[in-house]
């Protein structure tokens, strides 16, 4: 995958780029419900945990990164 794709800020508030929401997945012990998977990369990065704004991003990476 592109470096800088990698580097996009997905939450503004909190400075998380979608490299810091994959390692949160992978951090994951076989987490297989979406709700989950959102509850951990909140607790883990606290992207979605400000104004909310970047919910919708947060749910695009986490789908696109379980289901490539």
């Amino acid at each position: 995958m592109d470096r800088a794709y990698e580097d996009r800020i997905i939450c503004n508030c909190n400075k998380v780029r979608y490299s810091d929401i994959e390692r949160a997945l992978r951090e994951g012990n076989n987490l297989r419900e979406i709700e989950e998977n959102f509850r951990r990369v909140q607790e883990i990065t606290k992207a979605s945990t400000g104004c909310g704004g970047c919910h919708d991003k947060v749910l695009e990476v986490i789908s696109e990164i379980l289901n490539p």
